[in-house]
């Protein structure tokens, strides 16, 4: 018995020993080990210091108007960072509750709440326990953890490292600061990144403080999965993890019960609207913004201090604009009314016609049909329907002989229809090189194509397309198209895709831009008649700017020879030949007014400068005896000196310009004679608040004072009828150029300069007659329309007493005259249609 108890005791002890053993192994080996594997981690690809203060987001640039507001904003994920003040108080009482009761009182990891979520979340499916990380280590995962593994392993590193990032991150930023963090990484979804803009896509453009708490509940419910509770498609499911939200919040002692109770019953009551990059005010404005953007940026001066060039669209970038929202809504208004009504007289007056086949015997410079007919079939080509028939039809012969080898050959419909018509009719590419459409290069490269078994392939189908095509696009098709008949610009319709196409086309379009002149501050910017269906900006679009241009005629003329603008000049024809001045003609150049119509009567400058009277600017013209002073002084005042013609026919407008450029100019007569170079973009800077760039002034004098003076009291006496309802001072000019091809109106106030250009994207697109094709029933109604406006809105605070200034003394020019009513009072008085360079010249 004795043995048999040493013998179990003995065993006993020794149990005991290697129980011992074990436990104090354990005891010091998982400390230990877990040491180790976190210690084993850090040495693995965890984000740096720099990282963790950097965060890689796509942030959204937001471009702001003068008064702080937002235009719009650049964006690949529509995400505004916020910081922790702007989320207002239910956000985060909502999220702290649903996800995180503990927040406060951890380090990045609550050890803690693991069991209680292990045992009710995992065991006993109680969703209330909350989630299994904290805030913390949801934004580390959010930040760090591209992708979340499903093998349980590699699941389990993972949330290892979250947990070390979670614990770096606390001791980088605050609580407050992770919280926002937080919320502004998360993907709510339906084009909403981050809590900024879940807050103005699910409710009607909201800004985080302004939600109302169940409305914070709801997104805060999304936290849990997006997709499960997207409240657009599921939103009774939705609804139902709000209410839990706002358990949590009772449970937590955030909200009363009343509250609960009230709340838990209210609808989701959810107004989405998803924002795009064309939506706020001036589209067309940041479409160009965004282009400049880049290219200042481009410059080395303003990259990133690692070399690398800002992304605006990623890098969260802010853009200090100089427009004015108030004034910009007026005018995107005022040129929709006014557009509206203009379009609807242009198919009153085309009804039952076709531009594209309209011709007129009596125009020396109208556009030939075939060329016509070619833009029209261009526009099919181009259209979304042409290209879905292409990419069936055609592309994959293409794609069989391009994988051969590499043939110069570009796949353009216009290349595959040249070689077509080469086999047809042989020469067709001899020609083209001969005409320097192609290159002998290129040319080579059609002639081994067509020398491919595939070519005959090539040749079926481009017959086969072309056959679809004709018979598809003349058939009626449900489709949507813009109108001007309602608030969303567009209707549903029954129309041919040839139809639709040929209606876009004439569609007149506008650009307009308006500068504030004696700061050059661009306040408005309206490119077009709608940017969602017309995206081609018409503000910084080359047009001929006809009679707009003879101010710089006239202006030159009194300040360089001091005349008055009471000369008298006889309105006769004017001949500049070989020999006179130094214009350096090879012959004649004899201008003509409206159907060759002179009136032998003298007429002063100011009735010259009135009714755009050719001979009187040809006059002008050949007494400064050269272009050079008229193409110096624009020069100073913005406008490339190469980018106008040494040509006497500037005289009448034979320029190409931009509205840009001429507005620009314009401000010279508001602003004294000095030039402001117009400016429409003040600051760029980083996400951090960090200057990147700033603009520098640039002004110049371009006419004296005195000059300038006698300029302005010109323009405010050439352009005073049809203004009804604008007050103060105010003057302008219009032009109109060849076959009403292009309607202009530069209207001056002390206040601001209006530049503004109406005509088709196509110059085939137009008015056939002067009384509706003129710049004074095109252009000029809009700017009447919106300094009306403007000056209405007590809001944007119009000055109307402020006048013209006036330099001090004497002005030294007469200015008094007897103003007789000529016969051709309020017309302009045309074209003509002999100009040796070319040049169409305008009235």
């Amino acid at each position: 018995m004795s043995r048999l108890n040493h013998f179990l005791l003995g065993d006993t002890r020794g149990w005991l020993r290697t129980a011992l053993r074990v436990f104090w192994l354990l005891v010091l080996a998982i400390p230990v080990g877990i040491i180790a594997v976190f210690t084993a981690l850090s040495f693995t690809d965890l984000p740096s210091v720099t990282e963790l203060e950097n965060p890689k987001n796509n942030e959204a640039s937001p471009v702001l108007a003068s008064d702080g507001t937002v235009l719009g904003r650049f964006f690949v994920e529509n995400r505004v960072m916020v910081n922790f003040n702007d989320l207002g108080p239910h956000l985060e009482a909502a999220l702290v509750s649903t996800e995180d009761e503990r927040y406060y009182d951890h380090s990045g990891i609550d050890w803690q709440s693991l069991p209680r979520v292990v045992i009710k979340t995992a065991i006993l499916g109680d969703e209330s326990a909350g989630g299994g990380s904290t805030i913390t280590q949801q934004l580390a995962k959010l930040l760090f953890t591209e992708q979340v593994s499903a093998n349980i392993f590699e699941r389990g590193f993972q949330k290892l490292k979250e947990w070390i990032i979670a614990v770096r991150l606390e001791r980088k930023y605050t609580k407050q600061e992770i919280i926002a963090m937080y919320l502004n990484r998360y993907d709510f979804i339906n084009g909403a990144q981050g809590i900024r803009a879940a807050a103005e896509n699910y409710f009607d453009g909201k800004r985080p403080d302004d939600l109302d708490v169940q409305e914070a509940a709801m997104l805060v419910g999304m936290l849990k999965n997006a997709s499960l509770y997207n409240p657009l498609r599921f939103p009774e499911r939705a609804e139902r993890r709000r209410n839990q939200v706002l358990a949590q919040m009772l449970r937590n002692e955030r909200i009363t019960k009343p509250a609960y109770d009230s709340l838990s019953t209210l609808p989701l009551g959810v107004t989405f609207t998803r924002q795009r990059h064309d939506d706020g005010l001036a589209p067309y404005f940041r479409m160009v913004l965004a282009e400049e953007a880049k290219k200042i940026l481009a410059q080395e001066a303003y990259r990133k201090s690692d070399g690398s060039a800002y992304d605006i669209y990623r890098d969260g970038l802010t853009f200090q604009t100089t427009i004015d929202p108030l004034l910009q809504r007026h005018a995107e208004a005022e040129a929709r009314v006014h557009m509206a009504q203009l379009q609807d007289e242009f198919f009153k007056h085309w009804k039952n016609m076709d531009p594209w086949t309209y011709t007129n015997p009596g125009s020396e410079t109208e556009v030939r049909v075939e060329r016509r007919q070619e833009s029209l079939r261009n526009a099919i080509r181009n259209s979304d329907r042409y290209q879905l028939y292409r990419r069936s039809i055609l592309s994959p012969v293409l794609r069989k002989i391009t994988g051969q080898r590499d043939f110069r050959f570009s796949h353009t419909d216009r290349e595959v229809e040249r070689m077509v018509e080469e086999a047809r009719t042989p020469g067709v590419i001899a020609d083209a090189v001969s005409r320097n459409l192609i290159s002998e290069e290129f040319a080579k490269g059609h002639r081994e194509v067509m020398r491919l078994p595939e070519f005959q392939e090539l040749q079926k189908a481009w017959a086969e397309l072309q056959r679809t095509v004709k018979t598809e696009f003349g058939k009626e098709t449900e489709m949507r198209v813009f109108t001007y008949g309602n608030a969303r610009n567009e209707t549903d319709t029954l129309m041919t895709p040839l139809d639709s196409v040929r209606y876009h086309k004439m569609i007149l379009q506008i650009g307009s831009m308006s500068v504030e002149p004696s700061t050059g501050f661009v306040r408005t910017w309206v490119g077009g008649s709608n940017f969602k269906w017309f995206q081609f900006d018409h503000v910084t679009t080359r047009r001929q700017v006809g009679s707009t241009f003879k101010p710089f005629i006239y202006a030159a003329s009194i300040a360089l020879r001091g005349i008055t603008p009471c000369l008298k000049v006889v309105d006769q024809p004017v001949t500049i030949g070989p020999g006179d001045g130094n214009f350096h003609l090879q012959r004649e150049w004899t201008p003509r007014n409206s159907e060759g119509v002179y009136s032998y009567k003298d007429y002063t400058l100011y009735q010259g400068l009135k009714n755009s009277v050719n001979s009187i600017s040809a006059y002008l013209m050949k007494e400064l005896a050269s272009t050079e002073p008229v193409r110096n002084m624009v020069a100073i005042m913005g406008i490339p000196k190469s980018e106008i013609p040494d040509a006497p026919s500037i005289a009448l407008g034979s320029v190409d310009l931009t509205v840009q450029q001429l507005t620009g100019a314009y401000t010279t007569f508001g602003n004294n004679g000095v030039f402001t170079r117009p400016v429409y973009l003040t600051e760029i800077r980083d996400r951090s608040g960090q200057l990147i760039y700033e603009y520098l002034p640039e002004e110049r004098p371009a006419i004296n004072p005195q000059a300038n003076y006698v300029m302005i009291n010109m323009l405010s006496k050439a352009s005073v009828g049809n203004l009804g309802g604008v007050k103060g001072p105010v003057g302008g000019k219009t032009g109109t150029t060849n076959d009403q091809t292009d309607g202009w109106y530069m209207g001056l106030t002390p206040e601001l300069i209006v530049g503004t250009w109406v005509g088709g994207d196509d110059r085939w697109i137009r008015f056939r007659n002067l009384r509706l094709g003129a710049g004074s029933n095109m252009a000029k109604p809009f700017f009447r329309r919106f300094v009306r406006a403007a000056q209405e809105d007590e809001a944007v605070g119009w000055d109307t007493e402020r006048g013209w200034t006036k330099p001090a003394g004497d002005i030294g020019i007469e200015m008094n005259c007897d103003v007789y009513e000529s016969p051709y009072e309020n017309t302009e008085i045309g074209p003509s249609n002999n100009d040796p360079f070319g040049n169409s010249p305008d009235f």
